[in-house]
C-alpha cells in the first residue's frame, strides 16, 4: 500500500471495472457533468413549481411536480453508475454549480409561460447533453451506462413534449 495520503484514499475508493482507465475517466466526467444538470434542472423545476401562479395554476403545478420527480429519480442512478465505473461523484452543491450546464433563474418573478418555456429548452438541452454522453459510452463500449442513457433520453424527449404541448397557442 502506498504511503502517500492521496493515493491511499483515492484507492480506498476504487472500484474494479473491464472498461479500463481511459473510459473510467470519460463516463465518470460526463456523468458526473449529467447529475450537475439533474440537479440543477429539479432545483429550477421544483422552484418554478412552488412560483407558478394563474389560471392554470393547478394543472402547472402538478406537472412541474411530476417532472421534477422525474427528473431527481435520475440523481441516484447516475450517481451509482459513476461509483460502478471506478469514479467518484459529485460532492456538493459548490460542486454541481462548478459543472452545471443548465443555467440558474432566480429572477423574483416569471411568467408562468416563460417557465414552462425554459424548461423545454433546458429538457431539449440535457437530450443534448444525453446523447453526447451516449456517444461516448459507444466509444468505449459501455453499454449499460448506454441504456440507462436512452431511457433518460426518451422520459426528457416526453417532458419536452408536455411542456411545448401546454404552451402551443391555437389558432381559431
Amino acid at each position: 500500500m502506498s504511503k502517500d495520503p492521496k493515493s491511499r484514499k483515492t484507492a480506498a475508493l476504487a472500484t474494479p471495472t473491464d472498461l479500463g482507465e481511459n473510459a473510467t475517466r470519460d463516463l465518470t466526467g460526463g456523468l458526473n457533468l449529467l447529475l450537475a444538470d439533474v440537479a440543477a434542472l429539479y432545483w429550477k423545476t421544483k422552484n418554478f413549481h412552488w412560483h407558478v401562479s394563474g389560471p392554470h395554476f393547478r394543472d402547472y403545478h402538478l406537472m412541474l411536480d411530476e417532472q421534477a420527480t422525474q427528473v431527481d429519480a435520475m440523481s441516484d442512478p447516475i450517481a451509482e453508475r459513476v461509483r460502478k465505473l471506478g469514479g467518484t461523484t459529485i460532492r456538493s452543491i459548490g460542486h454541481i454549480s462548478r459543472l452545471q450546464r443548465v443555467l440558474d433563474n432566480d429572477a423574483d418573478y416569471v411568467t408562468p409561460l416563460d417557465m414552462l418555456a425554459e424548461l423545454r429548452d433546458d429538457n431539449k438541452q440535457l437530450c443534448a447533453s444525453m446523447r453526447s454522453l451516449h456517444e461516448l459510452c459507444d466509444e468505449h463500449n459501455d453499454v449499460a451506462t448506454a441504456s440507462l442513457i436512452e431511457n433518460w433520453i426518451d422520459e426528457a424527449e416526453q417532458r419536452v413534449w408536455f411542456l411545448f404541448e401546454t404552451t402551443r397557442r391555437t389558432e381559431g
